[in-house]
């Protein structure tokens, strides 16, 4: 079954950053989103995050799913190569890098591709679910179960273990779910989720416009401390 989409897209430096290091992408017309988020601390973190949707939004896309999705992942490994010369040639061999989140949807079938701490969750009659998993040292407790996710929350998890110009070899992690009528998928930069607990995020999902959705989530996390910046897409099927 086809689905017709519907999608909104946020993004802030939040309250404490000068600058905004983040980028988003929406293309609902080929059901193509993105988050990506450039890494603070590092060099050209906003030229990192730019770099990744300016080549998503450039991709040519055929609409069958497993071939769209090998484009969108040999894109991410051009500017995966992108970003590592541009870091030796222009900035004395620091690292120009950015975390990123790609949503990729055919009929009733998602496929999400991810490299750092960026995520997708999932809301389905009022439950939601976090699709991704982030690349960090503390999750690999929080799955075992050594620590609680508000623990995981407050550790220093500012250490990621991919990101896209971080490494030599770009390794993307993919998971395919369904897709359903009345889903509403939230791909997010981690300035969101360390403001708004997932009880937050899911009463904050259930809106009934996504714009209105997404302008009310970016709200709530200005609201609060907002160290980091925040970017969010909110995207949401139904039958046509």
């Amino acid at each position: 079954m086809s689905l017709s989409w519907q999608s909104a897209a946020q993004s802030h430096r939040g309250n404490r950053r000068k600058t905004n290091e983040d980028s988003v992408l929406c293309r609902p017309e080929v059901s193509l989103w993105a988050v990506a988020d450039g890494m603070g601390g590092h060099h050209a973190g906003d030229v990192a995050s730019q770099a990744i949707t300016d080549a998503l939004g450039r991709l040519r896309l055929e609409g069958q799913l497993s071939g769209d999705v090998d484009r969108v992942e040999d894109a991410l490994l051009s500017v995966n190569d992108e970003l590592r010369l541009h870091a030796r040639t222009q900035c004395q061999g620091g690292t120009v890098g950015s975390t990123v989140v790609t949503l990729l949807t055919q009929g009733e079938v998602g496929v999400v591709l991810w490299a750092g701490d960026s995520r997708l969750y999932r809301l389905r009659r009022g439950r939601l679910e976090q699709v991704t998993r982030d690349h960090n040292p503390v999750s690999d407790l929080l799955d075992s179960g050594m620590v609680s996710e508000a623990e995981a929350l407050a550790a220093d998890t500012n250490i990621i273990t991919r990101a896209v110009g971080g490494q030599a070899s770009l390794n993307l992690d993919v998971a395919v779910f369904d897709v359903a009528s009345g889903d509403t998928l939230l791909l997010c930069s981690d300035g969101l989720y360390r403001e708004i607990d997932e009880a937050g995020l899911r009463e904050g999902l259930a809106g009934e416009a996504v714009e209105d959705v997404a302008n009310r989530l970016l709200q709530r996390a200005l609201a609060g401390v907002a160290r980091d910046n925040v970017s969010l897409v909110v995207a949401r099927p139904s039958e046509p």
